[in-house]
């Protein structure tokens, strides 16, 4: 309970998300896998925050996978626009608006639609990069400059020398493309519908959620927990993934063992989520694509996601979900329109 209240300062909120937990012990270890969307290799953010870009961009790959196309998308590009962005906050903040790595899936959608995006061969490092380092760097780079453009071509130069030079063009399938004409290409505005499940605002009314990872303020589709449940299982079978956002600060949690279970195995109630929530044990720690069903040897129900902090646990870098962790534990969804239908 201890850890539970020193976790919701600000300072270590934004030092605790998303990034890989100390190992915990948890169980069980053979599943029978029912469902499975394709997906590209399974990534490593590395010791950052970008977990929301990661996970969406996996699950606007997985829908491109299952319709026959080959895509995979470079995160360091949209990474790059958000600091780019993140510094222009900041010069005409004054500083009073810190960098930050944090947000949701909802934000890499604006991002790819006024940025565009890249193919991962077109851009990417060919060295790890401490994004944690390069923010700071970055920080103190918009601090020595007195205009606009000198700040463009300084923090340009910073992100060529740490990342990769930028091209202006992509080169896919023996065409060109700018990066927002690629964008176009792989993803269309209000292309997902986000969901969230809470109690303090009405059902079937969009409402910005309250967490500190909402920066933009989007707006989330309130539905109750039996029917979003019904609805993740049923895009997963339909051949759709999902972006899951929740809380992986549980000790059931282990990326080392691969699963997430809740120390409670009774099905939680609409009146429990919400009673984690208020008290802040549920909160917006991580996000990973859901690609996939699967049952453990006694029959119950996991989903199985796509994580982005290596391969290095049983399951090359998946993670099991008891259905029960995703019923208690989740923050929100973004699940492509019509798939229910």
């Amino acid at each position: 309970m201890m850890k539970k209240l020193l976790i919701y300062t600000s300072a270590v909120l934004m030092l605790a998300a998303c990034n890989r937990p100390a190992p915990r012990h948890s169980t069980d270890s053979d599943f029978k896998t029912e469902v499975m969307i394709k997906t590209t290799p399974v990534k490593d953010q590395g010791d950052n925050q970008f977990c929301w870009v990661y996970a969406m961009l996996a699950t606007i790959e997985s829908e491109h996978l299952m319709m026959g196309d080959s895509v995979n998308l470079s995160t360091d590009y949209v990474i790059r626009m958000v600091l780019a962005d993140q510094a222009r906050q900041y010069y005409f903040s004054g500083g009073r608006h810190q960098i930050s790595m944090r947000g949701m899936g909802a934000m890499l959608t604006h991002y790819i639609e006024t940025y565009g995006a890249m193919p991962y061969d077109s851009y990417y490092s060919r060295k790890p990069v401490n994004y944690n380092v390069l923010s700071r760097k970055l920080a103190r780079v918009v601090d020595a400059q007195h205009s606009l453009s000198s700040l463009d071509v300084q923090t340009n130069e910073l992100f060529d020398h740490f990342i990769e030079f930028m091209p202006k063009i992509v080169f896919m399938l023996g065409a060109e493309y700018t990066p927002l004409e690629f964008a176009h290409s792989v993803y269309k505005h209000d292309e997902f519908t986000a969901f969230t499940s809470f109690t303090h605002h009405p059902f079937n009314q969009k409402f910005a959620l309250e967490v500190p990872d909402n920066l933009m303020h989007d707006e989330f589709l309130n539905i109750p927990i039996d029917t979003l449940m019904s609805r993740v299982e049923h895009s997963l079978r339909s051949g759709h993934p999902v972006c899951w956002e929740g809380d992986t600060s549980e000790e059931g949690f282990s990326f080392e063992r691969g699963v997430a279970i809740t120390r409670n195995p009774q099905p939680c109630s609409q009146a429990i989520r919400q009673r984690e929530f208020e008290s802040l044990h549920t909160t917006d720690d991580h996000c990973m694509e859901l690609i996939g069903i699967a049952h453990d040897r006694h029959d119950r129900l996991y989903f199985i996601a796509k994580n982005s902090w290596g391969t290095a646990n049983p399951y090359g870098g998946m993670m099991y979900l008891s259905s029960n962790y995703v019923r208690m534990k989740t923050i929100a969804v973004y699940m492509k329109k019509n798939s229910k239908d």
